[in-house]
């Protein structure tokens, strides 16, 4: 049969390339017969297994070889040792060089649904539970590994008649079984909804966007503004993630991959990841699921926080906001990251403390700091605390009801309980040890994350604090509340801030669900969300909430 293979004329040999791989599975044998023996011995017993209409590839592409076209034996021998090198090169996943056929044609690109692929899931065959080679069924959208003759992704295409899969990672298009790769610019737009892309010029100009985007299924939706779905009791890491999209340089650095390529971190990427969908203008649909962000965050934080557990957005967003930190920075000595030049600002905390208290304090290493004694035994220590958020204490509940037979709820302008951080007012605090605390902000950052302690913890069950904070959505001004540091020569001091987000808890404590109120830029409207509800409301709605975290943006 070898023989008449090679002196076949080209015309016929074409016919034969072009039949379908199923009737090319006799050649297949005599194929592997063909090899030279050199590349047999060195690809060994551990490329049983893969497809074998590469490897008849290879032969129809070696077969007129050696002096059939009167080439001289060196340049064959040249050619057998670059075949081994490609076996030792095809043992890597992914990474072989193989000759697949390119086509602009393909009979099946009709079959394409759009409707059914979802790029937020995690990446695993359906079948194996690997994520190595997956590929996704652009006809009814599930994942299957490889494109070999046993592969999951090979079989799925015989026994379901779907011939269309993408590679989730090289974004490349392939037609099983005939194993050809699909050229078409019809298909660009489903690689751009598996992997967003922003170019620096378009990010510049985001905030500035008033377009409305459509989703397939006729719905409209704003980039930026599109529900995250809630998969189980995630509706803490919902309101987070909202409220962070708000935060214009840390969005624009997570929009570019190459701004954190250098970090190894899985949690940094899904991030990435997120905030490109988040903001993408061609989706599919009008929502995001933040499954893989979600995994890699029940893994970074060893099940701390996890689908199906409802936690504090408050804790949350601090675990977040330090743990990207300490996975962006690029060096100890450094130590500074996109999380630091946004968020973080300093503290003066003065802490008087009875002298037998010291020395645990000391023990527990918090020396350091300042240190005056006075006459009563009572030391003082000065020190210097930077902060991403600053915590604020509100006023306890009336205990009696009033003569309606009604609890009244009490209201309280967000710059009463400021004073905090005015350097002068004295708060008490039992651990790690009985001491009295004042609080001096000597540095503002650019975006203050502020949150109402709402939740106390005793012995028996949480409590819930319902009085009711009012706060301006606009033009806060720090300067006339507490006392601020005094700007250098060349700059001015900003202390005006502006409210972009707002996280609201409704229902009783250990229960209940959150909801976050957010600005959108572009036209300066405000947007209430809740997991996948998003709706317009009026800035007015905003300050009647019960205002559990704020981020407030400096004015520039």
């Amino acid at each position: 049969m070898g023989a008449d293979e090679e002196g076949q004329p080209p015309a016929r040999k074409r016919e034969r390339e072009e039949e379908p791989a199923a009737a090319d599975e006799g050649g297949a044998a005599a194929a592997a017969e063909k090899r030279p023996r050199a590349a047999d011995e060195s690809e060994g017993a551990s490329l049983l297994g893969l497809a074998n209409y590469t490897d008849e590839e290879e032969e129809e592409r070696g077969a007129p070889r050696g002096h059939a076209n009167g080439r001289p034996h060196e340049e064959e021998e040249e050619e057998e040792e670059e075949d081994e090198d490609e076996e030792d090169e095809r043992r890597a996943p992914e990474r072989r060089p193989r000759q697949v056929e390119l086509r602009r044609d393909c009979p099946y690109l009709d079959t394409v649904n759009r409707q059914v692929l979802d790029f937020d899931f995690e990446k695993f065959c359906s079948i194996s539970l690997s994520n190595l080679n997956v590929y996704a069924c652009l006809v009814c959208g599930k994942y299957y590994q490889g494109r070999g003759l046993k592969s999951h992704a090979y079989t799925h295409s015989l026994e379901a008649g779907h011939h269309v899969f993408i590679n989730l990672q090289t974004e490349k298009v392939y037609c099983l079984p005939d194993g050809y790769e699909i050229n078409d610019p019809s298909l660009e737009d489903i690689r751009h909804v598996l992997n967003p892309r922003f170019a620096r010029e378009q990010v510049k100009i985001l905030d500035k966007n008033k377009q409305w985007s459509r989703a397939l299924d006729g719905s409209n939706y704003l980039p930026g503004m599109v529900g995250l779905n809630n998969i189980k009791e995630t509706d803490f890491v919902n309101v987070t993630i909202q409220s962070l999209m708000r935060i214009t340089p840390l969005r624009n650095f997570f929009l570019i991959p190459e701004n954190y390529q250098h970090s190894k971190s899985p949690l940094v990427h899904r991030f990435g990841e997120l905030t490109r969908k988040i903001w993408h203008a061609r989706n599919f649909k009008g929502q995001v699921s933040p499954h893989e962000f979600l995994q890699a965050v029940m893994k970074a934080s060893e099940k701390k926080f996890q689908i199906g557990v409802q936690s504090d957005p408050v804790e949350f967003m601090s675990w977040l906001l330090n743990t990207l930190h300490a996975k962006l920075r690029s060096s100890k000595k450094k130590n500074r990251s996109i999380i630091y030049d946004c968020f973080q600002g300093e503290l003066e905390v003065v802490k008087e403390i009875h002298r037998k208290h010291l020395l645990d304090d000391e023990q527990n290493g918090e020396a350091g700091s300042q240190v005056e004694t006075t006459s009563d035994g009572m030391v003082t220590q000065t020190s210097r605390v930077p902060f991403l958020m600053l915590g604020l204490d509100l006023p306890p509940p009336p205990l009696f009801k009033d003569a309606m037979e009604k609890n009244i709820i009490p209201q309280v302008p967000l710059f009463n309980i400021l004073k905090k951080f005015d350097g002068e007012t004295v708060t008490e605090v039992v651990r790690p040890s009985i001491a009295r605390m004042r609080y001096r902000v000597i540095r503002l950052p650019k975006y203050m994350i502020l949150h109402m302690r709402r939740f106390t913890k005793n012995n028996f069950f949480v409590e819930k604090n319902p009085t009711l904070v009012n706060f301006p959505v606009k033009n806060l001004e720090l300067k006339d509340y507490i006392p601020l540091p005094k700007p250098k020569e060349s700059e001015k001091l900003r202390s005006k801030y502006d409210l972009i987000a707002n996280i609201v808890h409704d229902g009783k404590p250990g229960e209940g669900c959150y909801r976050v109120f957010v600005q959108r830029k572009s036209e300066e409207a405000w947007y209430e969300m809740q997991d996948l509800h998003v709706t317009e409301t009026l800035p007015q709605m905003v300050a009647l909430s019960e205002a559990y975290m704020q981020i407030y943006e400096q004015h520039e």
